[in-house]
């Protein structure tokens, strides 16, 4: 299989200003796409911005899926032959949703509900995500969804490893703090289920809360392939091999070297992983 170029979009979206934010993803997707990317990933939020005060502040700037926004992205993916994931704020009645969606040239519509809520940002005030991890083909790859504060658990990765993802893809809205998790997560990711990952951070600020950048994509041995600076928009571009991440079995030197981090799983041991939290702990 041939290679399928991909690009990371590190943008600085503007709090609660969606048609803003709406052109400036259109002209980034433009600019990747002009630069031959056939996957286009956006950070979390990037529709919306994150740091809300409230959850009826949000809940003006959240939109149903599908929405008037990502109609236009699916235009745009459409006329470009290039499929995009955002991320923006979901309205579902009266429920929200830290989402992002994965839009195709055909109109393919798919869409992933964040299920691990740290309490920060517009994430106080958000629904957890209802709906199971899930792998979708998209422009040549098998692609993970999750978002931000789902990359520290491992468990999330692992899972959509299982379902048979070539890349993990992770919209993030990194403040500071999370530097180590740019640095490093998306390394371990990598390394510990043989697959690429997209850590795609936003750079600016929202109500005093600086963001890091650093976005990276990272290859299934743990190399990265591209990142971003800590202040900067960028597009990241890598090409990515799908193969890579389908062979799991890493023979080092034949007979002497050989790993396989999926098939040396031990899963009967593993059983307190899955056992529900005590709450009094």
């Amino acid at each position: 299989m041939s290679t399928v170029r991909v690009a990371a979009v590190q943008m600085d979206p503007v709090l609660g200003d969606r048609e803003g934010n709406l052109l400036a993803v259109l002209n980034r997707l433009a600019e990747a796409a002009d630069a031959g990317a056939r996957l286009v990933v956006f950070p979390e939020c990037a529709l919306t911005g994150y740091c809300f005060d409230s959850r009826a502040e949000a809940l003006e700037h959240a939109e149903p899926i599908p929405g008037p926004a990502l109609d236009r992205l699916a235009e745009a993916c459409a006329d470009r032959g290039v499929w995009a994931v955002v991320g923006l704020l979901e309205r579902d009645g009266d429920r929200l949703f830290n989402a992002c969606a994965l839009v195709g040239p055909a109109g393919e519509l798919a869409t992933y509900r964040k299920i691990h809520l740290p309490f920060m940002g517009v994430d106080r005030f958000a629904d957890p995500g209802d709906r199971p991890f899930s792998v979708l083909d998209a422009a040549g790859l098998r692609i993970g969804l999750h978002i931000c504060y789902d990359g520290t658990f491992p468990e999330a990765g692992r899972l959509l490893t299982l379902a048979g993802a070539d890349v993990l893809v992770l919209p993030t809205n990194w403040p500071p703090s999370s530097q180590p998790a740019a640095d490093h997560l998306p390394i371990v990711r990598a390394i510990e289920n043989t697959v690429f990952v997209m850590a795609v951070n936003r750079v600016g600020a929202e109500r005093d809360i600086p963001f890091i950048g650093c976005s990276s994509i990272v290859d299934p041995s743990g190399l990265v392939l591209a990142q971003g600076g800590p202040t900067a928009e960028a597009v990241l571009l890598a090409d990515l091999d799908p193969n890579h991440a389908r062979t799991k079995k890493l023979v080092r030197i034949p007979g002497v070297q050989e790993i396989d981090r999926i098939a040396d799983r031990r899963p009967e041991f593993y059983g307190p992983i899955a056992s529900p939290t005590d709450p009094g702990r």
